[in-house]
């Protein structure tokens, strides 16, 4: 019985970056043996456990056989007979089929180490094409490393989309990989990825169309969402800097596809609807900027015009900063006593805090 680092902790080390997490393949054990090792199952679909200790996963070698369609359509086999090298075989990157032995030894078959050195992204074999997680995997890892896709990878990913591998994706998967995706440090990467591979108007149709209805708008989007992402901007603000191109009614129905949490829902739509005010708020009266306030339930939801504010910085990063100006309306609007106006005006409470709220911005100019 063998223990083998795996996978990202191996390709992390080898890049000179930070392994947070390493995982483990174990060669030439039974569960019944891990168990008596104080290891704790916890795999659903294959054998893995939990160190007793450090709680580091370790999984049982095992093969994969592609059974139906979509990423859930395995079957998998595990036995203390099945070899490293056949465990690497059914990864999905050389990068990421490499393995560390206990005496320090690399364990390499598929030349990863040198497709780290060339900043290349390529298929360990055509089993990469049964399972259509890894189309989005490699725009990820695209948008993290900046590597290129090799072009035997990108004509695979081409076929599996013409063939409807990508239709099977499950939503919750797909929100996965691009939230994962929007918050590396050039997402531009994995939306060029998506967009070349065809699988971008499979999984965001409505994107797509809006990308495709004006010249200039793909560069827009690349330049807007690596801004956000580079300037530190939450999940909420990139997954609305996506979208900004697109209608309300499309963010939304994106955002119900896939799933995606109602903050990033929410202020997806927001922003959309926002976004030409925000692009040339020039000197707009008291009643505008309330109105967004409004909209943007910002007297609850600070934090959400915050990151509208970011957005609105991603899509004009030369504008002045509007941030400071929304805050002062803001602070301006909250320091209306609305406890005395109800005890004033008990018969038109709302009305009569907006007008002071009015009021108030009015004079702060």
């Amino acid at each position: 019985m063998k223990a083998y680092v795996v996978g990202g902790a191996v390709r992390d080390e080898l890049l000179g970056l930070e392994v947070r997490d390493r995982d483990y393949v174990v060669v030439g054990a039974t569960p019944e043996e891990m168990a008596s090792q104080g290891f704790k199952p916890v795999g659903a679909d294959f054998p893995v456990f939990l160190h007793p200790e450090s709680h580091e996963e370790y999984a049982l070698a095992r093969t994969e056989r592609k059974t139906a369609p979509g990423y859930k359509g395995f079957t998998f086999h595990a036995s203390p007979e099945v070899t490293l090298e056949e465990d690497l075989q059914r990864r999905d990157l050389t990068i990421n089929a490499m393995a560390r032995a206990p005496d320090g030894t690399l364990v390499d078959p598929h030349g990863g180490q040198r497709d780290l050195a060339a900043r290349v992204l390529r298929h360990v074999s055509l089993a990469f094409a049964e399972d259509p997680v890894r189309i989005l995997r490699v725009a990820r890892f695209a948008a993290r490393f900046g590597f290129a896709v090799a072009p035997e990878t990108m004509a695979l990913m081409r076929k599996m989309v013409a063939a409807g591998e990508a239709d099977a994706l499950v939503p919750e998967r797909v929100w996965q990989e691009i939230a994962r995706g929007l918050q590396e440090k050039s997402p531009s990467r994995m939306l060029a990825i998506l967009d070349e591979s065809g699988a971008l108007a499979r999984i965001l149709p409505e994107l797509e169309d809006a990308l495709a209805a004006q010249p200039g708008t793909r560069e827009q989007l690349a330049a807007r969402i690596d801004h956000a992402a580079q300037s530190g901007a939450p999940l909420p603000a990139l997954y609305a800097a996506l979208l900004l191109d697109t209608s309300p009614e499309a963010a939304a129905a994106v955002s119900k596809r896939v799933n995606a949490p109602s903050d990033c829902r929410d202020l997806a739509v927001l922003a959309v609807r926002e976004r030409g005010f925000l692009a040339n708020p020039g000197s707009p009266g008291a009643e505008q900027w309330l109105t967004l306030l409004e909209r943007s339930d910002a007297f609850r939801r600070p934090e959400r015009l915050a990151m509208l504010a970011q957005v609105a910085q991603a899509d004009r990063p030369g504008a002045p900063p509007l941030l400071p100006r929304l805050q002062r309306m803001l602070a301006d609007a909250r320091q209306v006593d609305a406890g005395a106006l109800a005890r004033e005006y008990p018969d038109d409470i709302p009305g009569a805090i907006r007008r002071a709220r009015l009021a108030a911005i009015a004079a702060s100019g």
